[in-house]
């Protein structure tokens, strides 16, 4: 048993303790707390580290008598062993030490050319198997300088420091391979990229003056910049790393800032070449690229004299621009320059000389853009004319410049007037309307992206530009999410489903109406209703046990509650979400409303049922229990979702939002033929909740939660229409999905569901499109159910669309889908189309979200059902043994 703890109060105020029993042991652990914060250990990823003296973090090495007064001073002031353990990984010990520097090295500034950097304080990694008088010279030495050091034990706690500080100096125990491999762990540290610019010193054993000294190229091969031979004087250390930083840490800190500039150039509109004092082309940036039609790596190491010259420059010219930048000045003027594909173009050049080591020009810097002549402007556009009409394949090789005077000519105001006294005065008047015009902040979103790549036109290739041309006139049709069916899509099953469901409904027939009743009856055939959800008849709360499985057979509480599913659903899921209680509504009031809801579903539809609405309740239940959803939301969002899912179809009348508009129905004409169905499902579902206090759930909440709440239920409602499937699906693939992806790829991130779920909440939009999303795959979630009840859904639509079709035969109306006759219809084929167009995509989306492998191989088996009776040609929906059976 050791003595016990000591325990000091620095200056600072800072509370530190100490087992009184010295050891140099690695396994000495220090708790340090300032205020409420308790730092155990001091490998601390936070700057909290940077707060505590040197003398704190390792008191336990004792300065050098070199160190005089001003040591011996702080080291009496207090202190405790810095030295912590990590929690074990794969058995192994990850170590570290920390120190933040008593002397308070400022930040400094470095110029680099017109550059103005500013470099922080040095931060060093000293990586040894054990304490001993060297590492703690080179502690000392870093204290002595300003640096901040850590120290590490082991490979794993040095890499891990290394990839959380990215120390500009490493310096490695290289003295003997007893404890661990020195090169070993130098390769490990140069194979991350964050090593490029770090500077690694190996701390090497002393010789003896009859030893030979050994070649540095083995160390040099495993990644080390230097050698360090073993000395633990602190100022011998301190020169070392006081040399390395102003030597090698400065220069790579320079190297840096140039990854700035090169960004810079490879974004930069103008074209931009760099060749040596000898003309060899050193560097050209994407924009010379593509003005001249090579590609960079058919012009690095050529000298200029290698590529071919036009012949429309004067015979002085070249003669002239060299005699300027002999003499270290910068030209610029016009000059005609010879592209890959042959042509020749006219071009503004701006050479400069930049003047090197020993006062000699080592480099010249070209800077060329289009010099835009309406000659050169017709003189591209016959070449891509001729190009175009000979069949040319060298369009890659033509560039941007082609493509950007071939529109010019078509649409710009100079063309047009060339001939004209005043065409400058026209196109400076061109240019200024044009700059107006985009620095207008009123802009729609597809306007900016339309503009966008209009602006990226003008420096792309002419393959590249006819592409973009397509993409515009994509662009700017009105439905961009809507697929368009090809003509290669003969199957009027697939033309039929989907345009139909897709369709606005706007073919009328004059002089045929269909006047819609609606059903506003608030009474319901009595019902055994329990009082509380633990009133239920048994044979139903057994039924119910097990709601939470996706597995749970609707029909059968269908059956139990003669056709009236959604009371007893609902209160057991609201129950288990805790709806009430969010709403703070009584449980009577609760299950009033729900009577009220399912009073108004129609019993005699065959599929827009209140069993369909129990059906979509529960999935969307399901849904929410899943890590991810219930993360995303909030409990407002969870109790918004159960709702509108119970609401979704209310009053449906058994007939699709095309046959309304055709009929020119009482809603179509009140909904203006737009979303129809939805629109009537919400308004109608808040006017009976809030037409008596005995049912309006909402009657207790305050009115902003009311307002937030009801906005995202009718949102959910909406997005149930189907005509905006392929925009929901878009946005959240593309939102949601990628950026999930992204972020979970990505080296540095740890993709945790936790911080992906925190980055979606810090989104409200990106809870929108997951309820929207989940609302959707509910809805329309039979193919994902179990094959029996899968089999009954596909059924019960079927009839209903058989119905619909009859209906609109005998009104005169437009059958909106002629292939759901009843007397030729192929069931399974309409569901492979179905879920072709508009399930696969949707619920891949969604269980790259959710993770939902039940339901994915549910759909997977369904859809291989549906392919055999296809294949058989059968019109059923079983299997012929399963119909025998």
């Amino acid at each position: 048993m050791g003595c016990a703890p000591s325990i000091h109060v620095s200056h600072s105020g800072v509370i530190y303790c100490r087992d009184s029993e010295e050891s140099n042991s690695p396994h000495q652990t220090t708790t340090i707390s300032q205020g409420t914060t308790t730092l155990h250990g001091l490998f601390v990823k936070t700057d909290a580290a940077d707060s505590i003296p040197s003398v704190l973090a390792y008191q336990s090495r004792q300065p050098p008598p070199s160190a005089g007064p001003r040591r011996k001073e702080r080291r009496e002031s207090g202190g405790a062993s810095a030295r912590s353990r990590t929690p074990h990984c794969c058995s192994v010990e990850a170590e570290t030490q920390t120190s933040s520097s008593s002397a308070k090295a400022s930040t400094s500034e470095v110029q680099v050319g017109p550059m103005r950097l500013t470099q922080y304080p040095i931060q060093v990694l000293l990586i040894f198997a054990k304490e001993d008088n060297q590492s703690n010279g080179f502690w000392w030495a870093c204290d002595r300088a300003g640096y901040r050091c850590n120290v590490a034990w082991t490979l794993e706690s040095a890499l891990e420091c290394f990839l959380d500080k990215h120390q500009e100096i490493i310096v490695i125990d290289h003295r003997n391979s007893k404890y661990f491999d020195a090169e070993d762990i130098c390769r490990s540290i140069r194979a991350t990229e964050l090593s490029e610019h770090t500077v690694i010193l190996a701390v090497v054993p002393r010789t003896s003056a009859d030893q030979e000294e050994t070649s540095v190229l083995p160390l040099l091969d495993a990644g080390f910049d230097r050698q360090f031979m073993e000395n633990s004087s602190v100022t011998a250390c301190y020169n070392e790393l006081v040399q390395i930083e102003h030597g090698e840490v400065r220069s790579q800190f320079k190297l840096r800032a140039c990854n700035a500039v090169f960004t810079a150039l490879d974004h930069c509109q103008e074209a931009v070449e760099i060749t040596s004092e000898d003309h060899v082309i050193q560097y050209v940036n994407p924009a010379f690229e593509r003005m001249m039609g090579y590609c960079k790596g058919e012009l690095i190491g050529k000298e200029l004299t290698e590529l071919p010259k036009s012949d429309k420059n004067s015979a002085d010219l070249l003669d002239n621009i060299n005699t300027f930048i002999k003499k270290g000045k910068e030209w610029q003027g016009v000059y005609y320059a010879r592209r890959k594909s042959g042509d020749s173009i006219q071009q503004h050049v701006k050479i400069t000389p930049v003047v090197g080591q020993g006062g000699k020009i080592r480099h010249f810097v070209s800077l060329k853009r289009l010099h835009c002549t309406n000659e050169n402007n017709k003189q591209l556009y016959k070449s891509h004319r001729e190009d175009k009409f000979t069949g040319d394949n060298s369009q890659s090789e033509s560039g941007s410049y082609k493509c950007k005077n071939r529109r010019k000519d078509s649409v710009d105001v100079k063309s047009i007037t060339s001939q004209s006294s005043d065409a400058p005065s026209l196109q400076t008047r061109r240019f200024s309307s044009m700059a107006r015009i985009h620095s207008m902040t009123i802009e729609a979103p597809i306007t900016k992206v339309i503009n966008i790549i209009n602006a990226a036109q003008e420096n792309s290739p002419i393959t590249v530009a006819e592409a973009l041309d397509r993409v515009l006139e994509i662009l700017r049709t009105t439905e961009l999410y809507s697929p368009q069916l090809g003509t290669k899509d003969e199957d009027p099953h697939t033309s039929d489903l989907v345009g139909g469901l897709m369709n606005d409904g706007l073919r009328r027939l004059s002089g045929n109406e269909y006047v819609f009743s609606k059903n506003t009856n608030l009474s319901h055939t009595h019902l055994p209703v329990p009082n509380t959800i633990n009133d239920v008849p048994p044979c139903i709360a057994q039924l119910l046990d097990n709601e939470e499985s996706w597995d749970f057979n609707i029909f059968e509480l269908e059956a139990v509650t003669n056709k009236r599913p959604l009371v007893y659903l609902g209160l057991k899921v609201f129950a288990r979400f805790g709806v009430s209680e969010f709403l703070n509504c009584s449980e009577a009031t609760l299950r009033a409303w729900l009577q009220v809801i399912e009073a108004n579903y129609h019993a005699s539809n065959s599929y827009h049922n209140s069993t369909h609405a129990a059906d979509v309740l529960h999935a969307t239940a399901f849904f929410l229990g899943k890590e991810r959803v219930k993360g995303s939301l909030d409990h407002l969002d969870e109790v918004a979702a159960l709702i509108a899912a119970t609401i979704h179809d209310v009053d449906h009348p058994g007939r699709t939002n095309s046959f309304l508009c055709n009929a020119g129905s009482e809603l179509a004409v009140l909904y203006n033929d737009t979303a129809v169905l939805e629109s009537h499902h919400t308004a109608l579902a808040f006017q009976l909740t809030t037409k008596d206090s005995k049912y309006n759930i909402f009657k207790n909440i305050d009115r902003n939660r009311y307002r937030t709440l009801r906005q995202a239920i009718i949102d959910m409602v909406l997005a149930t229409e189907m005509t905006k499937h392929f925009e929901h699906v878009n946005k959240f693939v593309n939102s949601i999905n990628k950026p999930m992806a992204s972020e979970e790829t990505s080296p540095h991130s740890e993709g945790s569901d936790t911080e992906c779920t925190a980055n979606i909440k810090n989104f409200p939009d990106n809870q929108t499109l997951i309820k929207r999303m989940m609302i959707k795959c509910a809805d329309v979630a039979n193919p994902c159910r179990p094959l029996e009840l899968c089999i009954e859904w596909a059924g019960r639509i079927s009839e209903e669309y058989f119905a619909q079709t009859d209906e609109e035969k005998r009104q005169g109306l437009p059958v909106v889908m002629p292939v759901f006759d009843r007397n030729t219809c192929s069931i399974p084929k309409s569901q492979i189309s179905f879920i072709d167009y508009f399930i696969t995509d949707m619920f891949d989306a969604w269980d790259a979200f959710a993770h939902l492998p039940v339901l994915m191989q549910h759909l997977a088996n369904n859809y291989k059902h549906w392919k055999t009776l296809d294949d058989l040609k059968c019109k059923s929906l079983r299997l012929p043994s399963e119909n025998n059976n």
